[in-house]
């Protein structure tokens, strides 16, 4: 591990403090590195130098703003949440997803920062652990989550948090959001990920085919079942369980879905002998799921139980930054033998002009239909649905306020810069660049 002697007119750690950290984070796998109050990286270990690594540029001796995202301020400064700085004022770790840049391109990484504090109290230096999110890329790809926009973040780095609990998670978006997608990831992040995925689709089973389905049923239990059948509960065995559209499950069985929840045991349909359930339960649903508990549609006691951690996943019209990333990935899986898809600018933008009522999906079939009319392999906006040339208002990618307006609303508003962002319909990146311009930052 190499360290390096901070500037000699800023606050810094006791030299045997420093060594002291070097020598405990080269025993840990996971990549870390030693900051210094003013942003230096003291030392890195080798775990860091072999994932975040560049033997051309090396990172001690840089500021960390520098090296993971080539700012030339702070991340506070530049619009982002920025965890020294909170865990300065909190004095105590604070963790964070950033997209970082390293040596294989753009990655989400979970950053925990922990201050440490000499004999008089006084933050010294910050031990900062680094984790690659390998459940999304901020980058095209072939499989699994894409996306780099604040919505899409907002969403995984909750999904960060809860995946190594064994909390329930309620993903909620409209449909075509990428739900399952989600499920999965939450799936594959946590310590069951070795175990099964089981799906269910909830939509428009009877409530007898629920009931078979989920908790399996015994041979002549019902006309037609000639075999005994285990049910997805029971596949599901230390894994976990996807329970899809949760919300159209038949009130008569949500009683039974909460026993099960509640006490971990189950029978088949036909059977009395009790089977005990191990698995993570993830639900999703489109619909408002408090409105039908007031309208009696669904059980209360059940909601609370499935709710404990409810994740919002934002519509393709709220990630327009995203359209870009997503179009190059699905025409990466579209593609087919040396037959390589592209697509053009003007056709690039029309389709991030389009409102995407039908979200994800709607934009993977219209790439499908595209695809069969691109003969020599490149999209234009003739092989687009007319639908998408239709001009729809897209949330604002700059500020409207002037000068005297946004000072005032500086001024007035009480939340954070990342919530009056979101107040006046911004970035916080936008709202940083426009402050920085006007000379309100």
């Amino acid at each position: 591990m190499a360290t390096f002697p901070p500037a000699p007119d800023a606050p810094h750690p006791d030299h045997d403090q420093v060594q002291s950290l070097v020598s405990f984070l080269e025993h840990e796998s996971q990549p870390m590195i030693v900051l210094d109050p003013e942003y230096n990286i003291l030392a890195a270990n080798t775990a860091y130098q072999r994932q975040f690594g560049s033997a051309d540029k090396p990172s001690v001796g840089h500021k960390c703003y520098q090296v993971s995202h080539h700012y030339d301020v702070p991340c506070d400064q530049a619009g982002e949440h920025c965890p020294m700085k909170k865990a300065r004022e909190m004095r105590g770790p604070d963790r964070v997803l950033h997209i970082h840049h390293t040596p294989r391109g753009p990655e989400h990484v979970d950053v925990e920062l922990r201050p440490i504090l000499d004999k008089q109290g006084v933050i010294t230096a910050y031990v900062e652990r680094l984790t690659r999110v390998r459940s999304a890329s901020a980058q095209p790809s072939n499989k699994g989550l894409v996306g780099s926009s604040p919505a899409f973040n907002l969403a995984l780095s909750e999904l960060q948090r809860v995946a190594p609990s064994m909390l329930p998670v309620l993903l909620l978006g409209e449909s075509g959001t990428g739900k399952e997608l989600f499920a999965r990831a939450v799936h594959e992040t946590s310590e069951r990920a070795a175990e099964p995925f089981v799906v269910v689709d909830c939509s428009g089973l009877t409530e007898t085919l629920f009931e078979s389905e989920l908790f399996g049923h015994e041979k002549g239990a019902f006309t037609g079942a000639t075999m005994r059948k285990p049910g997805l509960v029971g596949t599901a065995l230390g894994g976990t369980l996807f329970l899809d559209e949760i919300g159209d499950v038949p009130l008569a069985m949500q009683v039974k879905l909460l026993r099960l929840i509640e006490s971990g045991t189950y029978r088949r349909v036909g059977s009395v002998e009790t089977q005990h359930a191990n698995f993570r339960l993830i639900v999703a649903t489109h619909k408002p799921l408090e409105r039908m508990m007031e309208q009696g549609e669904f059980r209360q006691d059940l909601y609370y139980r499935i709710s404990a951690f409810p994740i919002q996943l934002p519509p393709l019209r709220q990630r327009v930054e995203d359209i870009g990333l997503l179009v190059n990935s699905f025409l990466q899986r579209v593609g087919t033998g040396k037959r390589r898809l592209t697509i053009d600018a003007d056709a690039l933008t029309q389709l991030q002009r389009h409102s995407w009522p039908g979200n994800i999906r709607e934009l993977r079939n219209v790439l499908e239909r595209a695809s069969l009319f691109a003969d020599d392999g490149v999209i234009r906006p003739m092989h687009l649905p007319q639908a998408t040339a239709v001009m729809h208002p897209q949330p604002s990618t700059s500020n409207p306020f002037d000068g005297s307006t946004l000072a005032q609303a500086l001024a007035t508003f009480k939340g954070t810069r990342r919530e009056l962002a979101k107040h006046i319909g911004v970035s916080e990146r936008t709202l940083y660049r426009r402050l920085k311009e006007q000379g309100l930052a």
